[in-house]
């Protein structure tokens, strides 16, 4: 039974895998990893700014360099 134990390492009983303890740790972890890799796929992308895809009033009429076309 040790060598079983030492090339597996420790497994748990069919009980406790079916626990209420052990599905809530486990929707834990799974809704703790979605939402880093959300975190990580976000912080990859390019910002996005809503402003630039708006139509705004504040663009000038006229262009006022100095150096005129």
């Amino acid at each position: 039974m040790t060598t079983l134990v030492e090339s597996w390492g420790l497994l748990l009983p069919e009980s406790f895998l079916r626990s209420p303890f052990f599905a809530v740790l486990a929707a834990f972890v799974a809704i703790n990893t979605v939402m880093y890799v959300a975190l990580a796929v976000a912080k990859v992308l390019p910002k996005v700014y809503v402003s630039d895809h708006l139509p705004t009033r504040n663009r000038r009429g006229e262009d006022r360099s100095m150096h005129r076309d």
